[in-house]
């Protein structure tokens, strides 16, 4: 299934540690740069910026190629042809992405631009097909997105198929009425819990690590969506959206208990877990979930202004933040304050620096350029220290 060559993936995968353990001091520039050169590599962006560049650029070149069939196909059947103008433009970006593929293009831009293209065009032209019935759009666009997955390993095609597949869930919820969007929560807070454990035993079983990236994404998104799920937000303003019901003042939503309890006990064990698996990424997510439930409260009720709270609520971050500082710097293993030696954070230094310097009206000293008189050798003129003229 999958189009690339797996010994390139591993090669990617060696350089990738590669990389970290330079990072980490283990090994030497010079020894990184060495085992990049001995692995055959694809032809892929590392730098954001340039890969976003390379993604326009392949934009431009896949409207282009659309825009002229669109000419040849207007000029000869202009009514049947907006018919079939997205499944053919959805066949150019599958036609794209296989010739990058091929050319043993991965993560660079161009691939992107086709693969996404391709995904974005089969949905409108599924759209058009079926006049706009969002159950079919949600079912092609889920099961497009995942093949193109696994067989170009595209990441954005996997989160495309995270959203795909929950707007399928919700709905064929839809399809059973009332009752089906009531019990939507629920259903929908047991999906991501199931998929959520499911993806986790596969990453600990994996053998393949080029599936890695996949699956650590696909398991984020399942955490973010178990707790959307039932945060008192989303579904107070989801039940009168989707169910017409008006709150009236002094009156709550049913179970409105239980989703209070789970907006709030929720990102504390996203919390607690994080800290005892050492989760970077579930830690990043009980952040945005607590910030998120605070926000679900002062949206319902606006106990202090909103400057007041958000001084409190800084005061608040700096106590923890200070005490827990004091409490870990000291520590040597388990949870510590000393830097990750795997993760360099020569970046978020450099930032501070930047900041620093742009604070204080800092300037870089001028490096004086050296004298052409070259003293002590006797090569200007007279006898130097070496006694030549």
């Amino acid at each position: 299934m999958i189009v690339h060559d797996k010994k390139l993936l591993d090669n990617l995968t060696l350089a990738d540690e590669a990389k970290s353990l330079q990072s980490a001091g283990f090994i030497s520039k010079e020894q990184k740069d060495l085992i990049k050169k001995e692995l055959p590599a694809f032809t892929r962006q590392s730098n954001l910026l340039v890969r976003l560049g390379f993604f326009l650029l392949g934009a431009f070149l896949y409207v282009s190629v659309c825009g002229v069939i669109s000419l040849m196909g207007f000029s000869a059947a202009s009514d049947s042809f907006m018919n079939i103008a997205c499944y053919l433009f959805a066949a150019v970006g599958f036609a794209g992405a296989e010739f990058f593929a091929n050319q043993k293009y991965y993560g660079h831009g161009l691939d992107d631009a086709f693969i996404l293209g391709a995904l974005l065009n089969l949905g409108i032209a599924i759209a058009i097909t079926t006049e706009g019935y969002e159950l079919n759009i949600a079912i092609f666009v889920a099961v497009a997105s995942f093949l193109m997955y696994r067989r170009y390993l595209h990441l954005l095609s996997l989160l495309v198929f995270c959203i795909a597949a929950s707007a399928v869930l919700f709905y064929g919820m839809f399809e059973f009425g009332a009752i089906g969007k009531t019990i939507l929560p629920f259903v929908t807070m047991l999906f991501a819990a199931g998929f959520y454990f499911f993806t986790k035993r596969t990453i600990n079983n994996l053998k393949e690590s080029y599936y890695y990236y996949g699956l650590l994404l696909a398991n984020s998104f399942c955490l973010v969506l178990f707790y959307l799920s039932c945060n008192y937000l989303v579904v107070r303003e989801l039940s009168v959206a989707l169910l017409g019901n008006e709150i009236l003042p002094g009156h709550d939503i049913p179970f409105a208990v239980f989703f209070y309890a789970f907006t709030f006990i929720v990102p504390f064990v996203y919390l607690v877990q994080a800290l005892k698996t050492k989760d970077r990424i579930m830690l990043w997510i009980s952040f945005l979930a607590i910030g998120f439930s605070i926000y679900t409260v002062r949206f319902y009720y606006s106990v202090l202004p909103i400057e007041v709270a958000l001084t409190l609520g800084g005061l608040v971050l700096f106590a923890i933040a200070y005490f827990s500082i004091r409490k870990l710097k000291d520590n040597e293993v388990g949870l510590t304050f000393k830097p990750d030696r795997m993760n360099s954070s020569n970046a978020i230094l450099n930032a501070e620096a930047l900041i620093v310097a742009s604070t204080f009206g800092l300037k870089p000293e001028a490096k004086t350029s050296g004298s052409p008189m070259d003293f002590g050798g006797g090569g200007f003129s007279g006898g130097g220290s070496e006694g030549t003229f």
